[in-house]
């Protein structure tokens, strides 16, 4: 071909960094490179299986689909090639020089330089191909898709250094080969004994046989090297942990094992296979509920597609794995697995099966089940409102952080929770701030906190919203300490009961004053039964938005419903006996206001006029400063 049909390419941007990362972060484990190119051979192949149910002419007269793995340790190469879809040349450019998945300035945003926690990422993204680079000085790529004309193949070739090189070639083989020219520090990967054993340890795995040549220097057959049997297609007696979490690395293209795995087949009215894998880190772009994900689809064997969303709910979309069904057709499309009710049986099914598997790892492994929640519990608590049909599974599976501080256990289950409540004690009570720290802080838990009462803390920004979905756990109500009344019930007792009497009767002009001077700011002014420390705060009725929620709507152009709420005054904290002992009208207000504007701060609002609150603050300090002068100078 001429030599105008050869370009250079530079790199984007993102390939450059991940391509440093790989071949610096990830260099003790280099061996992984193998897994990872063997691993997209098998890919390729399962996308020419599948384009050829529609298509039977793109597999020709090649119909066994394999993939070999060629040494030459006296040249240094080492060579994986495969027979499966191959790629055209826009392909080759696309797939080879940039990365187009979704996220892509989020997830470098989030390396660090920490080479464990890079190569936790870099397998999280999942662009295996680089890895050659961590082995290989060069890299040489050649390929041509299937149903296309020999003419049309192609080379793709870079040393790592910023560029690669294109052109076009005359190919009869179909699909792809992967040349790697080995460093001098790397020639071990040119040796067949160490070849056959890390692809038995890392691909023994996948459905496709991987061959090499036979044993001895004028060999010219191959051999399959490993079991060439889909994982999950083994009997579970057969199969070890190593096994399995080889597996999950090469679906999940991730260095860490995962936390636990499920692995079952159904039969009877309908039959299909699942593996599920539940991850130990917390992919890049688990927050964006429209990013990639799903379990991979195999009907009777045969690759179907990846992420097939419609088989678990979107709280779980963190899950790995495989279902195989034996039912669907293999000429299924996304629009048909979305009304199809083969297809909404069998997530049913799987939905509860990762749910047991979640309640066996909390129960079995519980520092386990703490890594699982520190990465996916916020996404997890989306079922709580999304799937009321498993929300008496989803509770028990919830953590939360509580003002029972204890290193040995950082969160507390609702189980646990009922089992330290108070004698007497109805109520789960929770308060919900900005952070953990701040809802620790919280000014609506003092007289909980000084009772010895448990508070569970939330701090993500669905728990308003989550909380608002649950009324009970085990017959105990869930009770929101910043909403309505406390509800202590047989808690509080008769001195309490009558030291609250003695405090309304005592400060009813005081509340009434308070109430004339902030006017429809608040619905009504009381005495506090939650303050031990501070002056004051505002309760929200039973049904109003917090502030933060009413933000929240604001920020999307709706309009929350009016509420006004009540604020209650701690009659016996010296700031407020300073109030009542006003008689200067205008001072008063003032004052009150101060007390409005502080308890709408500790609520986690926002306030009006900021500078206004300021200017009040300042006038009572000069004032105050100014009376402590006088007293000072007084004989």
């Amino acid at each position: 071909m001429a030599d105008t049909q050869k370009e250079t390419h530079g790199f984007q941007a993102e390939v450059r960094e991940l391509m440093k990362l790989m071949i610096h972060s990830l260099y003790s484990n280099r061996e992984i490179f193998l897994r990872e190119l063997i691993s997209n051979a098998s890919d390729a192949n399962d996308r020419l299986r599948f384009a050829a149910i529609a298509q039977p002419s793109l597999l020709d007269t090649d119909s066994e689909l394999s993939i070999w793995v060629d040494a030459d340790a006296t040249a240094g190469t080492l060579t994986i090639r495969d027979n499966g879809i191959g790629m055209t040349r826009e392909e080759a450019i696309a797939h080879l020089g940039t990365i187009a998945k979704s996220g892509t300035a989020e997830f470098f945003r989030a390396l660090s330089g920490d080479q464990q926690k890079d190569s936790q990422l870099i397998g999280q993204f999942g662009v295996g191909f680089y890895s050659a680079f961590i082995v290989a000085d060069r890299v040489e790529v050649l390929t041509r898709k299937a149903g296309s004309p020999e003419e049309s193949g192609v080379r793709w070739e870079s040393g790592a250094d910023g560029e690669f090189t294109v052109e076009s070639i005359v190919r009869a083989e179909r699909g792809t080969s992967v040349m790697l020219h080995l460093k001098s520090d790397a020639k071990e990967f040119a040796e067949d004994y160490r070849l056959r054993s890390l692809i038995r340890r890392y691909s023994d795995h996948i459905g496709f046989p991987v061959l090499m040549k036979k044993p001895g220097e004028a060999s010219l057959d191959y051999e399959v090297v490993n079991q060439a049997k889909a994982l999950w297609a083994r009997p579970r007696s057969e199969i070890t942990d190593e096994e399995y979490a080889e597996f999950y690395k090469h679906i999940a293209h991730d260095f860490t094992a995962p936390l636990a795995w499920s692995h079952n087949r159904v039969e009877g009215k309908r039959e299909y296979t699942s593996l599920l894998y539940v991850p130990a880190r917390a992919p890049f772009d688990l927050m964006q509920r429209d990013a990639a994900r799903g379990l991979k689809l195999y009907v009777r064997r045969v690759f179907i597609m990846d992420d097939a969303e419609q088989f678990l709910p979107l709280y779980l979309r963190f899950i790995k794995g495989v279902v195989d069904s034996s039912d669907l057709p293999l000429n299924v499309s996304r629009e048909l697995l979305q009304e199809d009710e083969e297809v909404e049986a069998i997530k049913s099914g799987l939905t509860k099966r990762v749910l047991d598997m979640l309640a066996r790892l909390a129960q079995d492994e519980p520092e386990k089940y703490q890594t699982f929640w520190k990465e996916f519990g916020a996404v997890l608590k989306e079922g709580i409102a999304e799937d009321p049909a498993n929300r008496e599974k989803l509770l028990p599976l919830l953590r939360f952080a509580s003002t029972n501080e204890s290193n040995n256990e950082p969160t507390v289950s609702l189980a646990r929770y009922i089992e330290r409540l108070k004698p007497g004690q109805e109520r789960i009570y929770f308060v919900i701030a900005e952070s953990i720290e701040a809802a620790r802080s919280s000014p609506y838990i003092e007289r909980l906190k000084a009772r010895g009462i448990e508070v569970l803390l939330l701090a993500d920004r669905i728990d308003e919203w989550i909380m608002g979905q649950v009324d009970a756990f085990e017959g105990k109500r869930f009770k929101d300490a910043a909403r309505g009344d406390l509800e202590l019930g047989s808690l509080a007792s008769e001195t309490d009961k009558h030291d609250a009497d003695a405090a309304l009767k005592e400060s009813k002009g005081l509340l009434k004053r308070v109430k004339d001077a902030l006017g429809e700011r608040v619905l009504e002014v009381r005495p506090s039964t939650r303050l031990t420390d501070s002056p004051a705060l505002l309760v929200l009725g039973e049904h109003d938005l917090r502030t933060t929620m009413r933000r929240v709507l604001a920020a999307a152009g709706q309009k929350a419903p009016e509420s006004k709420p009540v604020l209650e005054l701690n009659v016996t904290h010296p700031i407020v006996k300073y109030l009542d002992g006003e008689k200067d009208a205008g001072q008063f207000a003032q004052l009150a206001e101060l007390l409005y504007d502080q308890a709408a701060l500790a609520e986690g609002g926002q306030l009006a006029n900021p500078a206004e609150y300021v200017q009040r603050l300042n006038r009572l300090l000069v004032r105050l400063a100014g009376v402590h002068e006088a007293q000072a100078s007084t004989p």
